[in-house]
């Protein structure tokens, strides 16, 4: 019967904060406390357990009170795994006071993952009450009244790429239509204090990234990008960007093979003139040659089919004089070309 007791007051509704808002902390915590050997120690544990709470919840409203679904899940993480450590180790002393060491370092592992979550810049997102353990929509103002999430230098070379990335950890929780509004101010950054005035709109787009390509020097500056929804700036964020030219290249100049020295034996363009003559008079004799041996054996077959053909002998006679006369005026052109080359 004690032990119903017991078990109903760790499952009773408490002031809940965020680290105990996850279901599976909340039966770790209970399951601790049934753990113990005598009914007193487990109404302990318990009041330890609900002290632990309390300081969660303070530790949660010192910073907005709000906690969004990943920053939880690391904690809860981090949490089970410093549990399960505690429950592997022996422990001498009393369970009381073991337990009150082990709530309050999920105190701390809370306190630093809020801590994370928490940043400058307004922030418009669907998150975990850390009172009511339910979802709502928070605005969380900067603590320094400003929007700006930082500035970040951006280096690059001369024909490369440089990324400019905004995007933060909560910005797939916000709601409604939001863009990324990219801007640049030109010239070399941190020379000039900068105003509104002196950026131009680069892009406007969903995706929380742009890549710039192919960067020449007169590319940098200072850019900025900056989330927002219809008229709403929820925060931005600046980049340095610093492109470094090329080192200049010197061009060799082109390698041109060495002219072969007079008389060398090896060259293969060496005494071309002393052969190319004769080869071409030799080329040409050959061809007069053929030439008149061919105008011969012309001559013979017509003479054969005069002496054959009658009373047209006549007609074909004057016809193979003019055939041979043509020939010789030919070969006469031929000898005068052959002439002039030699």
């Amino acid at each position: 019967m004690l032990l119903i007791v017991t078990s109903l007051l760790c499952c009773a509704p408490v002031a809940k904060s965020c680290l105990q808002c996850d279901s599976k902390i909340r039966l770790l915590n209970e399951d601790f406390g049934l753990s113990a050997p005598t009914v007193a120690e487990q109404i302990e544990i318990h009041m330890i357990c609900h002290h632990a709470y309390e300081t969660y919840k303070e530790t949660s409203l010192q910073r907005m009170g709000v906690i969004d679904p990943s920053t939880l899940y690391r904690a809860r993480t981090e949490y089970q795994s410093e549990f399960d450590r505690f429950l592997k180790t022996k422990h001498t002393g009393p369970l009381t006071f073991e337990a009150v060491q082990i709530m309050e370092k999920g105190r701390r592992i809370l306190e630093k993952h809020l801590d994370i979550f928490i940043r400058d810049g307004l922030l418009k997102q669907r998150v975990i009450d850390c009172v009511s353990c339910r979802y709502k929509i928070y605005m969380c103002p900067s603590p320094s009244g400003q929007q700006d999430c930082g500035e970040y230098p951006v280096q690059a070379e001369e024909g490369g790429q440089a990324v400019l990335n905004c995007f933060v950890p909560w910005h797939r929780l916000l709601v409604g239509k939001s863009e990324y509004h990219y801007s640049w101010a030109p010239g070399v950054p941190g020379t000039k204090k900068l105003n509104q005035s002196d950026f131009r709109p680069l892009v406007v787009t969903d995706d929380s990234s742009v890549i710039l390509n192919q960067l020449h020097v007169d590319e940098q500056g200072t850019y900025r990008c900056s989330l927002r929804e219809n008229e709403t700036v929820f925060y931005q964020v600046t980049f340095s960007v610093t492109v470094s030219p090329l080192p200049n290249q010197t061009r060799r100049p082109p390698v041109t093979l060495p002219t072969p020295p007079p008389g060398d034996e090896y060259s293969p363009f060496l005494h071309t003139q002393g052969w190319l003559a004769p080869l071409v008079a030799l080329v040409t004799a050959l061809s007069l040659a053929a030439s008149v041996g061919l105008a011969v054996v012309l001559g013979r077959e017509q003479r054969r089919s005069q002496r054959g053909g009658g009373g047209g002998g006549r007609t074909n006679t004057h016809t193979t004089r003019s055939d041979g006369d043509q020939v010789l005026s030919r070969m006469k052109m031929e000898v005068k070309i052959v002439a002039k080359c030699k």
